[in-house]
């Protein structure tokens, strides 16, 4: 626990002190409270899961379904707006700002949320959208839309299109 706080301080230059960041920041109380639900919801203890995800949510803003895989030192910066699905994976080092979306687009009880490998930067704002993964190293700007896989090391701006839709 102590790691995502001293990678938070190293990564947001506002943090002035480890304190600060361990006692005020919500993206990191976040995270914490997402690995008390998600022990519950491996152990098939979905209501107290639930009823943890949703403390999180009230006392962050920050949504983030218990049954989502979480890797090391995701910071979660501004959280206010963020929503992470029930199937999502994210590895680790990964930096999400404010608004941001990793959601699903089906129904089904299927694999249905993005999984993000390592070292990736969200902008405000943005959307990944399906069962789509997203490389190493990318970076997805404010208010992008990501609806198709990333390869590694990309910058992803604007609007990804999946090959059935048409450009304005």
């Amino acid at each position: 626990m102590f790691e995502t706080a001293r990678s938070i301080k190293l990564r947001d230059p506002a943090a002035k002190s480890l304190i600060e960041v361990i006692l005020l920041y919500p993206g990191y109380h976040a995270v914490i409270y997402h690995r008390f639900a998600h022990f519950f919801y491996k152990l098939h203890l979905f209501f107290i899961a639930r009823l943890i995800s949703q403390y999180n949510r009230f006392m962050t803003g920050i949504e983030i379904h218990p049954g989502a895989k979480i890797g090391k030192r995701l910071f979660i910066d501004h959280g206010m707006g963020v929503v992470i699905g029930e199937t999502a994976e994210i590895g680790d080092d990964c930096t999400i700002y404010h608004m941001v979306t990793l959601g699903g687009v089906s129904l089904n009880t299927v694999k249905r949320h993005p999984t993000l490998k390592n070292r990736i930067m969200i902008g405000a704002g943005a959307s990944v959208l399906g069962a789509v993964t997203v490389g190493n190293d990318v970076k997805i700007g404010a208010n992008a839309v990501v609806v198709r896989d990333v390869p590694d090391g990309e910058t992803v701006i604007g609007h990804r299109f999946d090959q059935h839709s048409h450009k304005p």
